[in-house]
């Protein structure tokens, strides 16, 4: 367990670093990011779409680092060690409580808001790690790996169960669902993940993919939109 820094005349051998936060529709407030989960395959046809039997599984999660997020305007860097980068469009959940054990009926009031995301992933090395039966971070958590637009509150947006959720590329159509072909919809989500971890405010969670994920290359503009909570362009650099 890492020891607190309880006394106020210590200091740190260097600087930390600034914690990562997403902007708040409609107020100059930011919401500090504490981490960030993913659902896998959480829609049927993005399920078939990688090879896996749509059936209602128990989820599973991953995780990204809190500081792979960007913003969208600076644009997506795009990676070394691979060449085959894809986009995956989500919803992301943004907590303000946490807890264990969260019974489904009172998930949603976790919630403060929600947001657009792109789960950015390295294709090739996520396939070579699943070959070989070893984790993902390579293929997840890399630098700039998840974009993502400011988050509307539900306090002024409610909660969105259904809605187109959509993702072009230069203009073209790749990704297009709606929000209720979810599998596991936002308050199982919040209830399965809080069994397995203690979940705090400032948690996201980016909520699953509809099928048409696909290669991105440099100067590729992938646009974004989930109804209720507008777009997003990130343009790949």
């Amino acid at each position: 367990m890492p020891a607190e820094n309880t006394r106020t005349d210590r200091s740190y051998v260097f600087a930390p670093a600034p914690v990562p936060a997403l902007p708040i529709e409609g107020s100059a407030a930011l919401f500090p990011v504490h981490r960030i989960y993913c659902v896998g395959r959480n829609f049927a046809d993005h399920a078939i779409e990688m090879g896996h039997d749509p059936d209602r599984e128990p989820p599973f999660f991953f995780q990204k680092n809190p500081d792979t997020l960007v913003a969208p305007e600076r644009g997506f860097p795009y990676p070394p060690a691979s060449s085959d980068v894809h986009h995956e469009v989500e919803l992301v959940v943004a907590l303000k409580e946490g807890g264990s054990d969260i019974p489904v009926e009172r998930a949603l009031g976790c919630v403060y808001g929600y947001a657009i995301g792109i789960d950015m992933t390295r294709r090739d090395l996520q396939a070579e790690a699943k070959k070989l039966g070893r984790p993902w971070e390579v293929a997840k958590a890399f630098e700039h790996a998840a974009p993502c637009g400011p988050i509307h509150p539900a306090a002024t947006i409610g909660h969105p169960a259904a809605g187109t959720i959509r993702l072009t590329v230069n203009g073209m159509i790749r990704q297009e669902g709606n929000l209720d072909q979810m599998i596991w919809k936002v308050p199982e989500m919040i209830s399965c993940l809080s069994r397995l971890f203690t979940l705090a405010p400032g948690d996201l969670i980016f909520a699953g993919t509809p099928a048409g994920v696909g290669a991105v290359r440099r100067g590729d503009t992938m646009h974004a939109q989930i109804d209720g909570l507008g777009g997003i362009a990130v343009t790949v650099i």
